[in-house]
């Protein structure tokens, strides 16, 4: 399990709340850096560069259209977030224990990578795909189109045009991108936490978000280029994986499969500390009352 209480007695209902309080808090906390992020990795307007700092994407969106187009998609990724991570943090630890040695019931930093790699499969096909695909619709539609109202909307819109194919445009990329993040994000994590129970370094939030950060660095680097194709595959008209992979290919080179890591790897950085720090409080918070309503019945 991935809590930094007694483990092995964390129920799977504690980890599924617990993953969705953490997943809603990260997402809309660290929300403007991936708005930023994602409006750089989307194909440029003619004659309208999008510069590369995230701070400038940031400033000019907010003097030009002010505060609510830094959260234009917000709601969609924050539901979806939600989703995820609690199915994440839930699978994840079930999946775990499929996973553990069984003769000393731990794994090693390869079990951890498996474990992660499949519930971030699982996490893409019931909660990440669909909320992506409306988040970054919006965020390219609010550039050109500006036909989508809400998150409803183009959720209802998308489904018209395309049905519910529309709403897994980018399928592919985001579960490579899922599935390689979830990986390495919890994989870390968990080896991180299990070298400093060997040297009896305390776990507190300080540890838990330090630890989170560092799974976030090596998240990031790591699967940039699964993030830049999903992206390029859910915009407002939406395309295929290959479509996606050519028009980076034309539009940067190989380099543009790591465009936007700067803002990335800062927003991962400080939602990866956000993310691990919340789960390891509500689960603090949670555990017990949901202990008390089952000592109840």
């Amino acid at each position: 399990m991935v809590s930094g209480t007694d483990d092995s007695k964390t129920p799977a209902v504690v980890s599924l709340a617990a993953g969705g309080v953490a997943g809603g808090i990260e997402a809309f906390t660290s929300y403007p850096l991936e708005f930023a992020k994602t409006r750089v990795q989307l194909r440029e307007q003619k004659g309208i560069p999008t510069p590369r700092n995230p701070f400038l994407v940031v400033s000019r969106v907010y003097q030009a259209e002010g505060l609510r187009a830094l959260y234009k998609g917000c709601a969609p990724l924050v539901v979806g977030s939600i989703g995820k991570d609690g199915v994440r943090f839930l699978f994840f630890d079930q999946i775990k224990e499929a996973f553990a040695d069984p003769e000393t019931k731990t794994l090693s930093p390869l079990r951890n990578l498996g474990a992660g790699m499949t519930a971030g499969v699982v996490a893409s096909i019931t909660a990440v795909t669909p909320s992506e695909r409306i988040k970054t619709a919006m965020i390219d539609d609010a550039r050109n189109e500006k036909r989508f109202r809400s998150g409803w909307h183009a959720t209802t819109t998308i489904w018209k045009e395309h049905g519910i194919l529309g709403l897994y445009r980018g399928f592919v990329g985001t579960t490579l991108k899922q599935a390689s993040a979830t990986a390495f994000r919890m994989g870390t994590y968990n080896v991180l936490k299990d070298y400093e129970k060997t040297r009896n370094i305390p776990q507190n939030t300080a540890t838990n978000f330090a630890n989170g950060s560092v799974a976030g660095v090596v998240t990031t680097l790591c699967t940039q280029p699964f993030d830049v194709i999903k992206t390029r595959s859910q915009s407002a008209h939406g395309a295929s994986t290959a479509e996606a992979v050519k028009s980076i290919l034309i539009d940067y080179g190989v380099r543009g499969f790591w465009r936007g890591t700067t803002m990335r790897l800062g927003r991962t950085v400080f939602s990866g500390g956000i993310l691990f720090t919340a789960y390891e409080a509500a689960v603090k918070v949670i555990n017990p009352l949901y202990s008390s309503v089952n000592f109840m019945y």
